[in-house]
């Protein structure tokens, strides 16, 4: 159980949720995510804890794509604006707190979505801001000597004066039209109440200070974390490496042993490194040969671990086994589902061969669980199943341990860093936990399992040839049961269909795909065709996540 103290952030459906987390912990502070209905009794809790157990510093209430007066929309106990914690709500967490203390909000008569400028007023949380107007907003006004249409009074007064500005991000429709029992402390040419304060300890903001485009948006947060809070750094990557070797080393006990299911990626490979700087020999990494795995990755896993870090390895090759069970499987969340099962049979075969293994090491991420609905809401869909998550039988066996449970894909990578992980494993894009089989569409074939190795490895080969490979996050090649004719020589051929997708993210909770240069995509298309035999066509995915998923199974 982590005893670090702690920000909370409630989560409503914003598409920004995870952002106010990371910026949080880049900040020093460790933050959580919490779905928006967690019980009332567990915040309470853990606001009373004393200094150092785990006390909930702050409570941070996130965006929304609903309005409040919509039904069925995400609403928190009420009474939470009643603990004695400071409180931010950003967007519609803002518009939450004024609806629960009686203000009026409103359909706004204009959206705003995009930077807006913003009048505030100097307090705690804007405090130190750099003063700023952009050109054709309220500045404008100021040095043509008139307010801007439908200001009037105190804020026309206002605008006219000296106060600052800021350009902020904003993304709402609806509006705080009246509080009155809060202090108003800043607003926009639409929004007359775009920032409040009540009591000194609830703040509300309606823009988004936790994306780039806000400015001085993270000293704004900075200003909620440390001085209205009143937070002490806590997170860092070196910390969290130390707390989290010690709390292995508590968990496991003196005699304790530990086996890791290890598939070479980051995240397992990180998590081997953390169990062996912990109990050393008392840890065996065993890896699965699914049959499934990336071009070379069998005898690069094997010289990491077992030659340069002198680990203790168990190489089980059940390639066999798994094309198996997975014959005749078509659809994405059953192969998940099987893949994950086996896994876990394997890992406890190999555990009795071992004898008296007492846990299970697991390379479980923070948007593993997200998507597998295991750290949101209890009304939250399931995106996908992780092997690695939904794939645990109930009677697993064995205890499991998930030191990077917590940690973003990036935040993984930092620590890996920090543990002396080779480049060739740090530097290598993600792979999912079904390895190829969540590249392929449908059954899983033999022969669909060497296009999608065979083109995968071509995409990784142009991209490292052309200097792409460390500027994207991930890329790969998927293949289906589509055929498309082709022409081979002066026959007709009829071959598959190649997806390439290649896509430029930061944490996989969200992606863009990359707008490579036609002359490398054109390379690509050229070899997959020649080199990979039974393909005819070769396409480009251009969907980004949201909507898409990064990978298509």
């Amino acid at each position: 159980m982590n005893t670090k103290d702690k920000v909370v952030v409630l989560d409503f459906g914003g598409q920004y949720s995870h952002l106010i987390v990371r910026r949080c912990r880049e900040l020093g502070i460790y933050t959580e995510l919490h779905p928006y209905d967690v019980p009332l009794k567990e915040l309470k809790r853990g606001t009373q804890a004393e200094e150092g157990t785990g006390k909930i510093k702050g409570i941070i209430l996130s965006g929304s794509p609903f309005s409040v007066h919509e039904p069925g929309s995400p609403k928190c106990s009420s009474e939470i604006v009643d603990l004695n914690v400071p409180i931010l709500g950003i967007c519609y967490g803002a518009q939450l707190i004024a609806y629960v203390k009686g203000g009026v909000v409103g359909e706004g008569k204009k959206s705003e979505f995009g930077r807006t400028e913003l009048f505030f007023k100097d307090c705690a949380l804007f405090d130190e801001l750099t003063e700023r107007g952009s050109e054709g907003g309220i500045s404008s006004y100021r040095a043509r000597g008139k307010a801007p249409p439908g200001l009037a009074g105190a804020r026309a007064e206002s605008v006219m004066g000296q106060s600052p500005t800021i350009n902020v991000w904003m993304s709402h429709g609806d509006v705080i039209e009246r509080l009155a029992s809060a202090d108003i402390i800043g607003y926009t040419m639409n929004s007359p109440v775009a920032a409040f304060r009540i009591n000194g300890r609830i703040y509300g903001v309606q823009f988004h200070p936790e994306v780039h485009h806000t400015e001085k948006g993270e000293k704004i947060l900075w200003n909620f974390l440390y001085k209205i809070c009143g937070c002490e750094r806590n997170w860092t990557i070196e910390s969290f490496v130390r707390d989290k070797i010690e709390e292995i080393k508590s968990a496991v006990g003196a005699d304790g042993r530990v086996i890791c299911g290890l598939s070479g990626g980051i995240d397992s490979s990180t998590t081997a490194l953390l169990v062996n700087k912990a109990i050393g020999v008392r840890l065996m990494c065993i890896f699965v040969d699914n049959g499934l795995l990336r071009e070379g990755e069998k005898e690069a896993v094997i010289n990491t671990f077992r030659n340069n870090f002198k680990m203790r390895l168990v190489f089980v090759d059940v390639k066999e086994r798994f094309l198996e069970r997975l014959r005749g499987v078509k659809d994405a969340e059953a192969k998940r589902m099987v893949i994950g099962e086996l896994f876990i049979n394997i890992f406890e075969e190999e555990a009795k061969k071992l004898g008296n293994v007492d846990f299970l090491a697991q390379g479980t991420i923070y948007p593993d669980r997200i998507e597998s609905a295991g750290a949101s809401s209890r009304n939250a869909s399931r995106i996908k199943s992780h092997h690695n998550v939904a794939g645990l039988p109930e009677k697993l066996g064995l205890k499991l341990i998930e030191p990077i449970k917590d940690l973003y894909k990036d935040e993984v990578r930092e620590v890996a860093k920090e543990l002396g992980m080779p480049s060739q494993i740090l530097n290598q894009h993600p792979f999912p936990g079904p390895g190829l089989a969540a590249r392929i569409i449908g059954e899983v074939t033999e022969d669909k399992l060497r296009i999608c190795r065979e083109a995968s490895h071509v995409v990784e080969e142009e991209l490292k040839k052309s200097g792409w490979y460390g500027k994207v996050w991930q890329a790969f090649a998927m293949v289906g049961d589509d055929v498309a004719t082709g022409v081979l020589g002066d026959a007709r051929s009829l071959g598959r269909i190649v997806t390439i997708r290649v896509v430029e993210s930061s944490e996989a909770m969200t992606a863009d795909f990359v707008k490579l240069p036609y002359e490398l995509l054109e390379s690509m298309s050229k070899r997959i065709t020649n080199e990979v035999k039974g393909v005819t066509w070769v396409t480009y995915a251009i969907s980004s996540k949201p909507p898409a998923t990064i990978e298509p199974c």
